[in-house]
């Protein structure tokens, strides 16, 4: 656990902000390579994950005012905490979403097509930003007896995020990054295997990314906000996305069967 990487006099290098602008690199530079593929411009796609890197860090940090708003309009001090943070994911996604929508129809790319060309990317980016969480020791988990709990001691992560130390906790931040490395694996494996429709990438990924979250918040003892003071807010919000999701897996790929029908085989050939 290093929250703090290197200090040079009055600037300080954090390991969460070198393993995001990591995760954002990553994610972008593999979109890029996925953009010959698909048959689309590169200088559009470098623009477009640039406004979605730059939206889903707002929104990921609003999203974390709002659902902790009592903490942060209740001691200013913690509003330094929330500049270090990387936020709350979804918030991120809820606005990166329709920016990105917005600029699609702009320069007309094709919607579903340009979303499966980043999806991949994306899971890539929450492996390693989830890293970037273990080293930081936010995003922690609840206390575990089991073989396998993690041990934080930096008192710099207790002071920044508000850490337990010297008590085993649920690595669940090891938890997401290896969910979304199987992730990633899935979808790249799918686009070879499976029936492909223009959505399908995008929407299986939603699913499951949703799937996981929603377990994976069963295991976090982090503060992070609640619905109706009970249910995390990512729990949520996963909740609704996997229903949605598993709708349009069904409607784009109705529609898609629709417009394009397999071929009927011959027989006796």
């Amino acid at each position: 656990m290093y929250p703090l990487l290197l200090e040079f006099g009055p600037i300080s290098i954090y390991s969460y902000g070198v393993f995001l602008a990591a995760a954002y690199i990553a994610a972008l530079q593999f979109g890029l390579r996925r953009s010959d593929h698909a048959g689309l411009n590169g200088q559009r796609v470098m623009d477009l994950g640039i406004l979605a890197i730059i939206t889903a860090l707002v929104g990921a940090k609003l999203l974390l005012f709002f659902v902790d708003f009592d903490r942060f309009t209740s001691d200013p001090a913690q509003l330094m905490v929330l500049l270090k943070s990387g936020g709350v994911f979804y918030g991120g996604l809820l606005l990166a979403v329709p920016m990105s929508w917005w600029y699609i129809r702009r320069h007309k790319l094709p919607l579903w097509t340009t979303c499966d060309l980043f999806a991949p990317g994306i899971a890539l980016a929450q492996g390693v930003g989830r890293l970037g969480c273990l080293l930081a020791g936010c995003c922690y988990g609840k206390v575990t007896d089991l073989p396998w709990g993690i041990t934080f001691t930096s008192t710099l992560a207790a002071a920044n995020v508000g850490t337990p130390l010297e008590i085993a906790l649920h690595p669940t931040q090891i938890y997401e990054a290896v969910a979304a490395l199987l992730i990633l694996g899935a979808l790249l494996v799918g686009e070879r295997h499976w029936r492909p429709f223009p959505g399908r990438t995008f929407w299986t990924y939603l699913l499951l990314y949703g799937t996981v979250r929603l377990v994976i918040e069963f295991y976090r003892g982090d503060p992070r906000g609640t619905i109706f003071d009970s249910i995390p807010t990512s729990q949520f919000l996963s909740a609704l996305i996997i229903p949605a999701s598993l709708f349009m897996l069904f409607f784009l790929g109705r529609n898609r069967q629709k417009n394009y029908p397999s071929p009927k085989r011959r027989v006796g050939v």
